[in-house]
């Protein structure tokens, strides 16, 4: 099982992983928790338009966009409270 992804040099440790392909391109769809005090940092790390995408476990390197974005909560600025992030990149040229 995979259990980490890093985007752009920052590592993020996964719940979920699945890997497919679409239109002859990489499609990695990730499920993972942010707490309130990673939130700012995540944040802005997912507002970066492109990204260097390594899969270790798979020993796979793509460029990457977000394709797909959700998250179980929208009040992660609150103290203590942690969210479910689902994101999925897909490959660029």
């Amino acid at each position: 099982m995979v259990e980490k992804i890093t985007l752009n040099n920052q590592e993020i440790e996964l719940k979920e992983f699945q890997q497919t392909e679409e239109n002859g391109r990489i499609v990695v769809s990730v499920v993972f928790d942010v707490t309130s005090e990673e939130y700012h940092d995540v944040s802005v790390l997912l507002y970066e338009e492109k990204f260097d995408i390594e899969v270790p476990g798979k020993d796979m390197k793509f460029k990457g966009v977000i394709s797909q974005f959700s998250t179980s909560i929208d009040n992660l600025y609150e103290e203590d409270n942690v969210g479910e992030y689902r994101v999925t990149f897909t490959e660029i040229e």
